[in-house]
Protein backbone atom coordinates (compact mmCIF):
# COMPACT_ATOMS: atom_id res chain seq x y z
CA UNK A 1 0.00 0.00 0.00
CA UNK A 2 1.37 3.42 -0.93
CA UNK A 3 2.35 5.68 1.94
CA UNK A 4 2.04 8.83 -0.19
CA UNK A 5 0.50 11.57 1.91
CA UNK A 6 -3.08 12.44 0.86
CA UNK A 7 -3.45 15.99 -0.50
CA UNK A 8 -5.88 16.87 2.30
CA UNK A 9 -3.28 16.38 5.02
CA UNK A 10 -1.81 19.60 6.45
CA UNK A 11 1.22 19.94 8.70
CA UNK A 12 1.55 22.21 11.73
CA UNK A 13 -2.15 23.13 11.90
CA UNK A 14 -2.97 25.19 15.08
CA UNK A 15 -5.62 23.37 17.09
CA UNK A 16 -6.62 25.84 19.82
CA UNK A 17 -9.56 27.20 17.85
CA UNK A 18 -10.97 23.69 17.51
CA UNK A 19 -11.55 23.54 21.27
CA UNK A 20 -14.09 25.71 23.06
CA UNK A 21 -11.61 26.67 25.80
CA UNK A 22 -9.14 27.85 23.10
CA UNK A 23 -5.88 26.41 24.48
CA UNK A 24 -3.28 24.05 23.03
CA UNK A 25 -0.66 23.79 20.30
CA UNK A 26 -0.38 22.46 16.76
CA UNK A 27 -1.05 19.11 15.10
CA UNK A 28 1.85 17.28 13.47
CA UNK A 29 -0.65 16.30 10.74
CA UNK A 30 -4.25 17.44 10.33
CA UNK A 31 -6.99 16.54 7.86
CA UNK A 32 -10.73 16.85 7.37
CA UNK A 33 -12.80 13.93 6.11
CA UNK A 34 -16.19 14.59 4.49
CA UNK A 35 -17.03 11.00 3.55
CA UNK A 36 -16.30 7.44 4.57
CA UNK A 37 -14.16 7.06 1.44
CA UNK A 38 -11.98 10.06 2.39
CA UNK A 39 -11.76 8.80 5.95
CA UNK A 40 -10.73 5.34 4.73
CA UNK A 41 -7.91 6.83 2.66
CA UNK A 42 -6.63 8.79 5.65
CA UNK A 43 -6.83 5.81 7.99
CA UNK A 44 -4.96 3.64 5.48
CA UNK A 45 -2.21 6.27 5.13
CA UNK A 46 -1.86 6.60 8.89
CA UNK A 47 -1.63 2.82 9.34
CA UNK A 48 0.92 2.47 6.52
CA UNK A 49 3.28 4.91 8.19
CA UNK A 50 2.50 3.92 11.80
CA UNK A 51 0.99 7.30 12.61
CA UNK A 52 -1.09 7.76 15.73
CA UNK A 53 -4.72 8.84 15.20
CA UNK A 54 -6.84 11.38 17.08
CA UNK A 55 -10.25 12.89 16.34
CA UNK A 56 -11.53 16.35 17.22
CA UNK A 57 -15.29 16.78 17.40
CA UNK A 58 -16.82 20.04 18.58
CA UNK A 59 -14.01 20.43 21.12
CA UNK A 60 -16.51 21.21 23.88
CA UNK A 61 -14.92 18.94 26.51
CA UNK A 62 -11.35 18.89 25.25
CA UNK A 63 -7.97 19.96 26.61
CA UNK A 64 -5.16 20.05 24.01
CA UNK A 65 -1.48 19.82 24.93
CA UNK A 66 0.40 23.14 24.74
CA UNK A 67 3.30 21.44 22.96
CA UNK A 68 0.98 20.13 20.24
CA UNK A 69 -0.24 16.71 19.17
CA UNK A 70 1.86 14.03 17.50
CA UNK A 71 0.35 12.01 14.66
CA UNK A 72 -2.74 12.66 12.56
CA UNK A 73 -5.62 14.70 13.98
CA UNK A 74 -8.89 14.22 12.09
CA UNK A 75 -12.03 16.32 11.93
CA UNK A 76 -15.15 14.82 10.36
CA UNK A 77 -17.60 16.93 8.34
CA UNK A 78 -19.82 16.86 5.23
CA UNK A 79 -21.63 13.54 4.77
CA UNK A 80 -20.30 12.47 8.17
CA UNK A 81 -22.29 15.28 9.81
CA UNK A 82 -25.67 14.55 8.18
CA UNK A 83 -28.88 13.82 10.07
CA UNK A 84 -31.45 11.73 8.20
CA UNK A 85 -34.85 10.45 9.28
CA UNK A 86 -35.90 6.86 8.68
CA UNK A 87 -39.34 6.33 10.21
CA UNK A 88 -38.93 6.67 13.97
CA UNK A 89 -35.16 6.56 13.67
CA UNK A 90 -32.55 9.23 13.06
CA UNK A 91 -29.38 8.13 11.26
CA UNK A 92 -26.66 10.60 12.19
CA UNK A 93 -23.07 11.05 11.07
CA UNK A 94 -20.43 10.90 13.78
CA UNK A 95 -19.78 14.64 13.31
CA UNK A 96 -23.44 15.64 13.74
CA UNK A 97 -23.86 17.87 16.77
CA UNK A 98 -26.19 16.57 19.47
CA UNK A 99 -28.12 19.86 19.86
CA UNK A 100 -28.86 19.71 16.10
CA UNK A 101 -30.00 16.08 16.45
CA UNK A 102 -32.33 17.03 19.31
CA UNK A 103 -33.74 19.95 17.29
CA UNK A 104 -34.28 17.74 14.22
CA UNK A 105 -36.06 15.14 16.36
CA UNK A 106 -38.35 17.83 17.76
CA UNK A 107 -39.25 19.07 14.28
CA UNK A 108 -40.04 15.48 13.26
CA UNK A 109 -42.11 14.82 16.38
CA UNK A 110 -39.67 12.24 17.77
CA UNK A 111 -38.92 11.93 21.48
CA UNK A 112 -36.07 10.38 23.46
CA UNK A 113 -33.06 12.50 22.55
CA UNK A 114 -34.22 15.78 24.10
CA UNK A 115 -31.35 15.76 26.60
CA UNK A 116 -28.95 16.16 23.66
CA UNK A 117 -29.88 19.84 23.36
CA UNK A 118 -27.70 20.53 26.40
CA UNK A 119 -24.68 18.47 25.30
CA UNK A 120 -22.62 20.74 22.99
CA UNK A 121 -20.68 17.88 21.42
CA UNK A 122 -20.82 15.57 18.44
CA UNK A 123 -22.61 12.24 18.20
CA UNK A 124 -19.28 10.42 17.95
CA UNK A 125 -17.91 12.13 21.02
CA UNK A 126 -21.13 11.45 22.89
CA UNK A 127 -20.85 7.72 22.18
CA UNK A 128 -17.18 7.63 23.18
CA UNK A 129 -17.93 9.44 26.46
CA UNK A 130 -21.42 7.99 26.99
CA UNK A 131 -22.69 11.54 27.38
CA UNK A 132 -25.89 11.87 29.41
CA UNK A 133 -27.68 14.90 30.85
CA UNK A 134 -30.86 15.91 32.66
CA UNK A 135 -31.95 12.32 33.22
CA UNK A 136 -31.52 11.27 29.57
CA UNK A 137 -29.37 8.27 28.74
CA UNK A 138 -27.67 7.67 25.41
CA UNK A 139 -27.82 3.90 25.76
CA UNK A 140 -31.63 3.96 25.92
CA UNK A 141 -31.99 5.35 22.41
CA UNK A 142 -28.93 3.89 20.65
CA UNK A 143 -29.78 1.13 18.20
CA UNK A 144 -26.38 0.69 16.55
CA UNK A 145 -23.07 2.47 16.04
CA UNK A 146 -20.92 2.21 12.92
CA UNK A 147 -17.20 2.32 13.58
CA UNK A 148 -14.38 2.81 11.08
CA UNK A 149 -10.81 1.58 11.51
CA UNK A 150 -7.94 1.13 9.11
CA UNK A 151 -9.22 -2.42 8.58
CA UNK A 152 -12.74 -1.38 7.51
CA UNK A 153 -16.09 -0.69 9.15
CA UNK A 154 -18.30 -2.61 11.56
CA UNK A 155 -21.53 -2.07 13.46
CA UNK A 156 -21.90 -2.58 17.18
CA UNK A 157 -24.92 -2.74 19.44
CA UNK A 158 -25.04 -0.59 22.61
CA UNK A 159 -24.30 -3.65 24.78
CA UNK A 160 -21.04 -4.12 22.87
CA UNK A 161 -19.78 -0.62 23.67
CA UNK A 162 -19.02 -1.08 27.37
CA UNK A 163 -21.03 2.00 28.25
CA UNK A 164 -20.36 3.22 31.79
CA UNK A 165 -20.36 6.58 33.56
CA UNK A 166 -18.67 8.95 31.09
CA UNK A 167 -16.88 6.14 29.27
CA UNK A 168 -17.06 3.39 26.64
CA UNK A 169 -14.71 0.69 25.38
CA UNK A 170 -13.90 2.46 22.11
CA UNK A 171 -10.15 2.39 21.52
CA UNK A 172 -7.72 4.73 19.79
CA UNK A 173 -8.16 4.37 16.04
CA UNK A 174 -11.85 3.40 16.31
CA UNK A 175 -13.87 6.27 14.84
CA UNK A 176 -17.65 6.61 15.07
CA UNK A 177 -18.89 7.43 11.57
CA UNK A 178 -22.63 6.80 11.92
CA UNK A 179 -25.17 6.26 14.70
CA UNK A 180 -28.80 5.12 14.68
CA UNK A 181 -31.13 6.54 17.33
CA UNK A 182 -34.43 4.71 17.82
CA UNK A 183 -36.99 7.22 19.09
CA UNK A 184 -40.70 7.43 19.88
CA UNK A 185 -43.42 9.35 18.06
CA UNK A 186 -44.59 12.39 20.00
CA UNK A 187 -46.31 15.74 19.63
CA UNK A 188 -43.77 18.13 18.02
CA UNK A 189 -45.00 21.03 20.14
CA UNK A 190 -44.46 19.05 23.34
CA UNK A 191 -40.95 18.01 22.33
CA UNK A 192 -40.05 21.59 21.37
CA UNK A 193 -41.38 22.80 24.73
CA UNK A 194 -39.19 20.24 26.52
CA UNK A 195 -36.15 21.49 24.60
CA UNK A 196 -36.92 25.10 25.50
CA UNK A 197 -37.24 24.20 29.18
CA UNK A 198 -33.92 22.32 29.16
CA UNK A 199 -32.15 25.23 27.43
CA UNK A 200 -33.51 27.61 30.07
CA UNK A 201 -32.27 25.40 32.89
CA UNK A 202 -28.83 25.15 31.35
CA UNK A 203 -28.49 28.86 30.71
CA UNK A 204 -29.49 29.59 34.30
CA UNK A 205 -26.96 27.16 35.76
CA UNK A 206 -23.93 27.34 33.45
CA UNK A 207 -21.69 30.10 32.05
CA UNK A 208 -22.56 31.23 28.53
CA UNK A 209 -20.75 33.12 25.79
CA UNK A 210 -17.24 32.58 27.15
CA UNK A 211 -14.28 30.32 26.34
CA UNK A 212 -14.85 27.24 28.47
CA UNK A 213 -15.36 23.51 28.20
CA UNK A 214 -17.96 21.27 29.80
CA UNK A 215 -17.72 19.77 33.25
CA UNK A 216 -14.13 19.60 34.49
CA UNK A 217 -14.55 16.78 37.01
CA UNK A 218 -16.91 13.81 37.20
CA UNK A 219 -19.57 13.84 39.89
CA UNK A 220 -18.18 11.59 42.65
CA UNK A 221 -19.89 8.49 44.01
CA UNK A 222 -17.79 8.69 47.21
CA UNK A 223 -20.15 8.61 50.24
CA UNK A 224 -18.08 11.38 51.80
CA UNK A 225 -19.44 13.72 49.13
CA UNK A 226 -22.90 13.23 50.71
CA UNK A 227 -24.58 13.47 47.33
CA UNK A 228 -22.89 16.73 46.36
CA UNK A 229 -21.93 17.26 42.73
CA UNK A 230 -18.36 18.11 41.77
CA UNK A 231 -19.48 21.71 41.24
CA UNK A 232 -20.91 22.00 44.73
CA UNK A 233 -17.81 20.45 46.32
CA UNK A 234 -15.56 22.88 44.46
CA UNK A 235 -17.75 25.85 45.40
CA UNK A 236 -17.85 24.87 49.07
CA UNK A 237 -14.06 24.41 49.01
CA UNK A 238 -13.73 28.05 47.95
CA UNK A 239 -12.93 27.51 44.27
CA UNK A 240 -15.58 29.73 42.65
CA UNK A 241 -13.68 32.49 40.86
CA UNK A 242 -10.28 30.99 41.76
CA UNK A 243 -7.74 31.66 39.00
CA UNK A 244 -4.32 30.46 37.86
CA UNK A 245 -2.85 32.52 35.02
CA UNK A 246 -5.62 33.00 32.46
CA UNK A 247 -7.72 30.07 33.71
CA UNK A 248 -10.51 30.54 36.25
CA UNK A 249 -13.16 28.40 37.90
CA UNK A 250 -16.43 30.02 36.84
CA UNK A 251 -18.11 32.12 39.55
CA UNK A 252 -21.42 30.83 38.15
CA UNK A 253 -20.62 27.12 38.14
CA UNK A 254 -17.38 26.03 39.84
CA UNK A 255 -17.05 22.83 37.77
CA UNK A 256 -16.55 24.92 34.62
CA UNK A 257 -13.13 26.41 33.84
CA UNK A 258 -13.03 29.63 31.83
CA UNK A 259 -10.26 31.04 29.65
CA UNK A 260 -10.32 34.70 30.69
CA UNK A 261 -7.99 35.80 27.91
CA UNK A 262 -4.67 34.10 27.31
CA UNK A 263 -4.88 30.88 29.29
CA UNK A 264 -2.66 27.93 28.45
CA UNK A 265 -3.40 24.27 29.00
CA UNK A 266 -0.73 24.40 31.71
CA UNK A 267 -2.81 27.09 33.50
CA UNK A 268 -5.89 24.88 33.28
CA UNK A 269 -4.03 21.86 34.66
CA UNK A 270 -2.57 23.85 37.55
CA UNK A 271 -6.03 25.21 38.38
CA UNK A 272 -7.55 21.72 38.26
CA UNK A 273 -4.83 20.48 40.61
CA UNK A 274 -5.53 23.29 43.08
CA UNK A 275 -9.29 22.70 43.01
CA UNK A 276 -8.86 18.97 43.42
CA UNK A 277 -6.45 19.52 46.34
CA UNK A 278 -8.88 21.82 48.13
CA UNK A 279 -11.77 19.37 47.78
CA UNK A 280 -9.58 16.49 48.98
CA UNK A 281 -8.37 18.48 51.99
CA UNK A 282 -11.85 19.62 53.04
CA UNK A 283 -14.01 16.60 52.20
CA UNK A 284 -11.60 13.68 51.66
CA UNK A 285 -13.05 13.23 48.17
CA UNK A 286 -10.73 12.63 45.20
CA UNK A 287 -12.24 14.22 42.10
CA UNK A 288 -11.59 12.52 38.75
CA UNK A 289 -11.25 14.52 35.51
CA UNK A 290 -14.17 14.41 33.10
CA UNK A 291 -12.51 16.59 30.47
CA UNK A 292 -10.94 14.67 27.57
CA UNK A 293 -7.35 15.27 26.49
CA UNK A 294 -5.47 15.40 23.18
CA UNK A 295 -1.72 15.02 23.04
CA UNK A 296 0.64 14.57 25.97
CA UNK A 297 -1.55 16.14 28.67
CA UNK A 298 -0.57 15.00 32.16
CA UNK A 299 -2.68 15.68 35.20
CA UNK A 300 -0.30 16.90 37.93
CA UNK A 301 -1.59 14.52 40.61
CA UNK A 302 -1.17 11.33 38.56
Amino acid sequence: MSAARPASVETGRPLARLSTVRTGGKAEFFARAASEAELGELLAWARARGTRLSVVGSGSNLLIADQGVAGLVLKLEGQLARIERCGQRLICGGAARLPAVAAQAARDGLSGIEFGVNIPGTVGGAVRMNANAYGGELGRVLEWVQIATASGTQRRKPQQLGLAYRSSNLEEGEIVTRVCFSLEQADPAAVKAALAEMRTRRHAAQPQGIKTFGSTFKNPDDPRAQGRSAGLLLAEAGCSGLAVGGARFSPKHANFIENTGAATTADVLALMAEGRSRVLERFGVELEPEVQTLGDVRFPWL
